[in-house]
């Protein structure tokens, strides 16, 4: 079996596992959602109320429009937590909320691997669409003029998703230390029974192999074209 079809076996098993994830960690949230709070906090109150016990006092919690769009902003120092993260009172939005503060505990900390991350976004985010076409288009140069130009056009591309595979790769310790952080917080300050906390546990465990299989997908990709690149010298 060639490198191409082995390439195509592993993404196609990686977006099976991918899409399983995902689907899980839909249903497991649904699951918490309907798991109310003891203390009757909604998600806001509980990200105010971490905020406060970490002594941070410069972050605001604000409410965001979509579905699964909570996130922690550090150049306007913001929690941005989904409408149904604000606004309800149960174990799925104590622990999103709680998560989104890891990060903000994270950045007064200077947290390293945040601080990589956030070093890397900006490259990232230029890079990271142009990176495959440039491999494909150095490719298609190589073969056409014999390697010469085509081949440091696509070892530019490689070098790109080089930097969106690192990022991902970066982005695992960022987001388990978040959720370790919130965790921690919601067991040690009784926010949560303990049928609670096992729920946001398990909600924020499959929360981070999302990010799991996307960097091993990235990764794979990244390896592919480094084959189709050095396999051609």
């Amino acid at each position: 079996m060639g490198i191409g079809m082995g390439y195509y076996i592993l993404i196609g098993a990686i977006m099976l596992v991918s899409w399983l994830v995902s689907n899980t960690l839909k249903r497991k949230f649904e699951k918490y959602s309907k798991v109310h709070l003891r203390n009757g906090m909604s998600g806001a109150e509980i990200a105010e109320k971490m905020l406060s016990d970490h002594g941070i006092s410069d972050v605001q919690v604000v409410s965001t429009a979509g579905r699964l769009t909570d996130h922690y902003n550090p150049k306007d120092k913001t929690v941005n937590l989904s409408e149904a993260v604000y606004n309800q009172r149960n174990a799925a939005a104590a622990a999103v909320a709680a998560h989104e503060c890891g990060h903000a505990v994270q950045h007064a900390q200077a947290y390293s691997w945040l601080q990589m991350r956030s070093t890397l976004v900006p490259v990232v985010s230029v890079t990271s669409g142009m990176s495959q076409w440039l491999i494909i288009g150095g490719l298609v140069l190589g073969a056409a003029a014999g390697l010469g130009l085509g081949y440091w056009v696509a070892l530019a591309g490689l070098g790109m998703m080089g930097f969106a595979t690192l990022f991902s790769f970066v982005t695992l310790p960022v987001e388990y230390d978040a959720s370790n952080r919130a965790l921690a917080w919601l067991k040690n300050k009784n926010m949560v029974s303990q049928e609670e906390y096992k729920g946001s546990e398990d909600a924020l465990k499959w929360a981070a192999r999302t990010y799991l299989v996307a960097a091993i997908g990235a990764l794979a990709s990244l390896l592919y074209w480094a084959f189709q690149i050095f396999g051609r010298d």
